[in-house]
């Protein structure tokens, strides 16, 4: 009986174990996945706060990337740490070279840039404030919703954002300490260790999954230091970890340019090979390079605080930030002189394929929209070609009016050019949508927006009645008619005022003059008191002579053509002035 006692007594036991162990590691999962999903967020929220903020500089910063090696990597750290992420610049770079915006040298400098500016967050997270965190969310939180002005809101979600992280980052170093409450689970983390190359790279290739997985070399970052705080993994592991990430950061940009053009995946693929090589040569000097790390910061990583009766290391924070910095600064240091000879390795290595490769019409990129003020800015870029365009094609609808004989190949690439207009205008409209519809931008960006998508129509309308008034000529040729000296004359002295007028309203739009409307409302007169005055001496030439009522006909529409140009034109100076 007294065997048979204890035996009841032992099973109990063992089962409220168990029991006690699932329920750890249910709570540590749930916790982290919180915790995770909160500092997610918060990166994104700095990100778009930061971005909305210094939208207007970081299209200054994007405009000055030059062929300089050492300017654009400053630009690529600069935009980073304004975005908050590096895998946002790397997508946003291989989009600016698959568009055309950047050649592969500038976009090269500005990834190397890219990896030392993602550093930043490491060093964001050794500021001692995480239990700050939750009062920076809560007020921060309040000026986002109840701000009136989109600067304020904006500073607001850039804050709410920082509080975000922090307390998130609290929330996983609080699931990390449950694993040392799980034998288990502590003794599967133990096997992963630094002290060997093997250990190394087994760590390495570990961050690199994880990054892949959550694509966020931040996140992981977060998880590692929450995990190393906590004594769960040593520093060196640590270290071998965030190695490992900057690996699986380079995925984000490698999907980006799957159907790109061949300059846009030797860019990401640019951003392979640099964090590849950066890896390899690291571990091969792993243990000398943690060392140095260790001296250059200053701090025993070793030392202890208890933190609610539990010991915790928060010198490792400040390690491990240094370990990312370091080893990123050294990489592109490394690869800064040989810019020249990467860039012809990666022509040869990814050929031009022997097909045009870009079939649209307009250098947007969908991968652009990532940003939102750059995408604002990429549109309007090509929204001013249209204008362009359309200035262009009354010169040539001048020339071929005022030719004896039809010029066919001038006539159709005015034919050719209006139709380019119309689907421009279509790709406009369609990445406008898609930047609407995008989420989270400012007021003043969405009305940027729409005001681009109102002057875009209107080009194209433009477009239309300059097709038009050189079919008026082109069927009274057919028919074996011409507009007589006199009409001719008149026309192409309307035409140039026209000219005139458009080009002054379109110089208007490039220079944002919000005055335009106001400067040319003189010429926008002028032209209608001209068409008005040429109608009547129409009308007064049909009643002293015979004029064949097809050019009549034609003559009068020719007019209103001319008449609906100057009103588009119009319609672009009011929508440019601050009060349309």
């Amino acid at each position: 009986m007294g065997g048979l006692h204890r035996f009841l007594l032992k099973v109990p036991s063992h089962l409220t174990d168990n029991a006690l162990d699932f329920s750890n590691l249910i709570e540590m999962i749930f916790t982290l996945a919180g915790g995770l999903g909160i500092f997610l967020l918060g990166m994104k929220y700095m990100s778009d706060g930061m971005q909305a903020v210094a939208g207007s500089s970081l299209r200054r910063l994007i405009g000055a990337v030059t062929n300089n090696r050492i300017l654009a990597a400053t630009v690529g750290v600069v935009v980073t740490c304004i975005v908050q992420s590096s895998s946002i610049t790397t997508v946003m770079v291989v989009g600016f070279v698959n568009s055309g915006v950047m050649v592969l040298a500038q976009g090269i400098g500005v990834i190397m840039g890219a990896n030392i500016g993602t550093t930043i967050t490491g060093w964001i997270l050794v500021l001692k404030v995480g239990k700050y965190g939750l009062p920076l969310l809560g007020f921060s939180s309040f000026a986002y919703l109840f701000s009136k002005g989109d600067r304020w809101r904006y500073w607001a979600m850039f804050v709410m954002g920082v509080g975000m992280v922090f307390f998130g980052l609290e929330i996983m170093k609080d699931a990390c300490s449950v694993i040392k409450e799980i034998p288990e689970f502590e003794a599967w983390f133990a096997r992963f260790n630094a002290d060997t190359y093997v250990g190394v790279l087994k760590c390495a290739a570990v961050g690199c999954i994880l990054t892949t997985l959550v694509q966020s070399s931040s996140a992981t970052l977060g998880i590692t230091i929450s995990l190393a705080t906590q004594g769960v993994i040593s520093y060196p592991t640590a270290a071998a970890l965030v190695l490992g990430e900057n690996i699986g950061t380079t995925i984000t940009a490698f999907l980006a340019s799957l159907g790109t053009t061949t300059h846009a995946r030797r860019a990401a693929y640019f951003h392979i090979i640099f964090n590849l090589i950066g890896v390899f040569w690291i571990t091969l000097i792993f243990q000398w390079y943690i060392g140095l790390i260790q001296s250059i910061v200053g701090v025993d990583v070793a030392e202890k605080v208890m933190v609610d009766g539990s010991p915790t290391f928060p010198n490792v924070v400040a390690a491990i930030a240094a370990t990312h910095s370091v080893f990123n600064i050294a990489n592109t240091l490394l690869f800064l002189p040989f810019l020249t000879p990467m860039v012809r390795f990666l022509e040869w290595a990814v050929p031009a394929r022997a097909y045009k490769e870009k079939p649209r019409l307009t250098d947007l990129d969908v991968l652009i929209l990532e940003t939102p003020l750059l995408a604002i800015e990429q549109s309007r870029k090509e929204v001013l070609k249209m204008g362009d365009g359309c200035l262009k094609m009354m010169d040539w609808l001048l020339q071929l009016m005022n030719e004896d004989e039809p010029d066919k190949t001038l006539a159709d690439r005015l034919k050719q050019r209006e139709r380019i207009l119309d689907s421009v205008q279509d790709e406009i409209a369609e990445f406008m949508t898609g930047l609407l519809s995008g989420g989270n931008i400012s007021h003043a960006t969405a009305e940027e927006a729409r005001r681009q998508l109102r002057i875009a129509d209107e080009y194209e309308s433009i477009s239309d009645y300059i097709a038009n008034l050189d079919k008026f000529d082109r069927k009274l040729r057919r028919d074996g008619f011409r507009f007589t000296d006199s009409q001719r004359a008149d026309l192409g002295q309307l035409n140039r005022h026209i000219v005139e007028y458009v080009a002054a309203v379109h110089d208007g739009l490039a220079k944002d003059n919000r005055n335009t409307l106001a400067a040319t409302s003189a010429a926008a007169k002028r032209v209608r008191a001209e068409v008005k005055s040429l109608r009547r001496k129409h009308l007064e030439e049909l009643s002293t002579g015979p004029i064949p009522p097809v050019v009549s006909v034609a003559f009068l529409a020719a007019l209103n053509a001319y008449v609906r140009v100057r009103d588009h034109a119009q319609n672009i100076a009011e929508t440019i002035a601050p009060d349309k």
